[in-house]
């Protein structure tokens, strides 16, 4: 399968304008041999922390809307990033994917909020550990940024058959370094691939680091971009990962009856 991730430079508060900035990357940029696109994270209206409770998406219906006619009109997967999505009159970090036919087949809230941003003050966890879901007779996962730092997280999607896990981020380039060595550890822990997308420039408060990365099973970084908007494509064979774990058979030697 090949992986297309877009990386861009998020709008703070300007939603049209994020839309238009998709709809111009496939326009322009999406390959023909792309089978899965990725989005970064809260794509729809950035970290606008204090004005989300007005902007947020309302049961992500103009989320689905357009990504599901964006699927549709490329035949492609989309792992849609992630939207600021309201709820019962409380803001979600809400993940989608959405496969070929435009089908919403899978959405996870974020449960990890970080508090150097003050996330929670204006948004609530998800209740749920996140789950594996197929593309591609795949098994798949997803987290969202902070998230990553939590192994847990990770973890209980390999454990579940994903062999694929996404990273939506909007991580800032002051923890770049955090961000490359994490995306690593994850794919070698747990003998995944991660496709880990983040944005990329300045929003006016936040600058984001970019390097949008693919790492395999091995831990090496088989594409990464840099600092600005760009994309970066490239095949993945999900039987490294049936490789790797039979070499190296961590899950088959994890010690479930001493871990608390």
């Amino acid at each position: 399968m090949n992986v297309q991730l877009f990386q861009f430079n998020v709008a703070l508060g300007d939603f049209e304008k994020n839309k238009n900035k998709i709809m111009q990357l496939f326009s322009e940029e999406l390959l023909k041999t792309t089978s899965i696109v990725v989005l970064p994270e809260m794509w729809n209206n950035g970290y606008d922390l204090e004005n989300l409770n007005e902007k947020a998406d309302d049961n992500l219906k103009v989320t689905i809307n357009f990504i599901s006619n964006l699927a549709k009109e490329y035949k492609v997967s989309i792992v849609a990033g992630s939207v600021s999505n309201k709820k019962q009159d409380e803001v979600y970090n809400t993940l989608v994917v959405f496969n070929e036919n435009g089908e919403l087949i899978y959405n996870y809230d974020k449960i990890h909020l970080v508090p150097m941003l003050d996330e929670p003050k204006f948004m609530v966890g998800g209740h749920f550990l996140p789950q594996p879901f197929q593309l591609m007779d795949t098994d798949m996962g997803g987290i969202i940024c902070y998230d990553l730092r939590f192994p847990e997280s990770t973890r209980q999607l390999a454990v579940n058959g994903a062999k694929v896990i996404f990273v939506v981020a909007e991580w800032p380039d002051s923890r770049l370094y955090h961000w490359k060595h994490l995306n690593i550890a994850r794919a070698i822990e747990n003998a995944v691939y991660v496709i880990a997308c983040n944005s990329s420039g300045s929003d006016g408060k936040t600058t984001y680091a970019g390097h949008s990365m693919i790492v395999d099973p091995r831990g090496n970084v088989i594409q990464e971009a840099g600092e600005s908007e760009s994309t970066i494509f490239t095949e993945i064979d999900v039987e490294l990962v049936h490789e790797i774990r039979e070499s190296i058979p961590v899950f088959k030697n994890r010690r479930i009856d001493l871990y608390s």
